[in-house]
């Protein structure tokens, strides 16, 4: 099992960024997948950008709505991954959480239900 711990949520003002962090154990560099997903009240989880863990160029992909303003990194070094926001809309208001899941193909930010490991999520609150 994965261990995830999500930090660097909080609250700022419509057209701020914020890099929240994801610092992740337990699991075997080659064989994994780590995704952002976020969640409002009353909606599902939907993804947001997955990497794969052994940092291979390219393979990164990004939710449709997500492409643009968001930016997905790992440091294998800190065995963290990053999800930088750029230009916060309050409609990025969520709980963001990383996830993990032994890797099959390419990593995506597929349906939730597919990602085996989940961390307690960060708040994100955006303010117009």
């Amino acid at each position: 099992q994965v261990q995830l711990q999500e930090s660097g949520g909080g609250s700022v003002q419509s057209g701020g960024s914020l890099r929240l962090s994801c610092l992740a154990s337990g699991y075997t560099r080659s064989k994994y997948c780590l995704g952002w997903f976020r969640q409002t009240p009353g909606k599902e989880r939907e993804g947001v950008a997955a990497i794969a863990t052994d940092g291979r160029v390219g393979d990164i992909m990004y939710g449709d709505f997500a492409k643009g303003r968001f930016s997905i990194s790992m440091d294998n070094a800190k065995n963290t991954v990053y999800l930088e926001i750029t230009g916060l809309v309050p409609d990025d208001t969520a709980m963001y959480y990383c996830a993990a899941v032994t890797r099959n193909g390419r990593c995506k930010p597929s349906w939730y239900g597919l990602w085996d490991d989940w961390g307690q999520g960060t708040q994100v609150t955006v303010s117009s």
